[in-house]
């Protein structure tokens, strides 16, 4: 009989894989990996805000993410100082400030190698809703904007012309990948979420044709990375969090190297 416990991990983590899969197909095209990466760094001030004012961890998350991507937005049009630059710095200064913070509270009792790397077996029944009700909202969002998301992706001044608001798509976007990042930092950690935005879309890009078909097999290599990764950690003892991650990495590497040895015959 299958553990309780595992079977709730196994379900949240697909619910995030199926999120993950539309936001890190954009992300892949966009060339925003290091912006994700950005703002999953950032997640540690949102501890950091939790522990502080007591709020509920994945809206001190969510809050931090969203005021670290304006700042971003903000900073950028200033042109002072290049994108590339800017994102290093939020990024780390964002995680270091975090765990400087969470250094001096002095009744802070905080697991930060959970934070970092997730811990997705101590998911529960609030986390499940939390990310069935959050994932409902992306996509319900996303189904609106999504014809504007691609058009503003493939070409901006076209998108400007089909009366699409580049600004305001791109901005719902990064307040959804936002939330999924305070969502899913329970799971694979902050460190780790944005390889789980990344790896599977990047293998599913070269397999598919248009960009529906990239983010529905981007959600079955996700699905598949969390359940062979818990599965591994679960029988294995070894962390969870890494462990999906890793399996991600392997299911890219065989789809890769296939591809390759197609090519040479």
């Amino acid at each position: 009989m299958i553990d309780p416990l595992f079977l709730q991990a196994i379900l949240g983590g697909c619910g995030i894989a199926l999120v993950a899969a539309p936001l890190g197909s954009v992300m892949v095209w966009r060339r925003l990996a290091y912006f994700g990466d950005t703002l999953s760094h950032s997640a540690l001030l949102g501890i950091a805000l939790s522990l502080v004012t007591g709020l509920f961890l994945t809206a001190a998350v969510f809050l931090t993410a969203v005021v670290v991507a304006l700042t971003l937005n903000g900073l950028r049009r200033m042109e002072q100082v290049s994108s590339d630059a800017l994102l290093g710095l939020l990024s780390h200064a964002s995680l270091a400030i975090g765990l400087v913070v969470i250094a001096l509270i002095p009744s802070a009792r905080v697991d930060l190698f959970a934070f970092l790397f997730g811990d997705i077996l101590s998911i529960d029944q609030t986390d499940l809703w939390i990310i069935g009700v959050g994932g409902a909202a992306v996509f319900a969002i996303l189904a609106v904007i999504w014809r504007s998301l691609l058009l503003a992706t493939l070409d901006r001044a076209l998108a400007e012309a089909e009366g699409v608001r580049p600004g305001l798509v791109e901005a719902i976007y990064t307040v959804l990948l936002a939330l999924v990042i305070a969502t899913a930092i329970k799971l694979v950690g902050a460190l780790l979420i944005t390889a789980l935005l990344i790896i599977p879309a990047v293998t599913a890009r070269s397999l598919a044709r248009t960009p529906e078909r990239m983010v529905f097999l981007a959600m079955l290599f996700g699905i598949a990375a969390v359940i062979v990764g818990l599965s591994a950690s679960y029988l294995i003892d070894i962390p969870s969090g890494p462990s999906i991650v890793v399996a991600a990495f392997i299911g890219f590497s065989v789809v890769f190297f296939y591809q390759l040895l197609l090519r040479r015959d």
